[in-house]
């Protein structure tokens, strides 16, 4: 496989959480948009890094990335089920009425 591919996957993954965080109104469906808009980043990023300069720091900064991605995740869900459970707030629209 060449680069060429891997971009493409990238972005096109990039175009699908794009239109997945700007299409939902629900608070989950915004979050996994937002997770796979950072994974095509991430998948074009590691790509690039293999194919012009394949040394293991590129490597080991990828996987710092992906524990990062998957403890903000964490944390996002973890504040949307907060606020769930406390305001039964699941959609974007209804978390508008949390500033008053």
């Amino acid at each position: 496989m060449n680069l060429e591919l891997f971009l493409l996957l990238g972005s096109s993954l990039l175009a699908i959480g794009l239109y997945g965080a700007l299409s939902q109104q629900s608070v989950v469906m915004l979050m996994m948009g937002l997770e796979l808009m950072f994974n095509g980043l991430v998948v074009a990023a590691a790509a690039f890094w293999y194919y012009v300069a394949p040394v293991a720091e590129g490597q080991v900064l990828i996987v710092v990335l992906m524990v990062v991605m998957a403890v903000e995740m964490a944390v996002g869900f973890a504040v949307v089920t907060a606020i769930f459970r406390a305001r039964d707030v699941d959609m974007t629209d209804m978390a508008a009425d949390l500033r008053e």
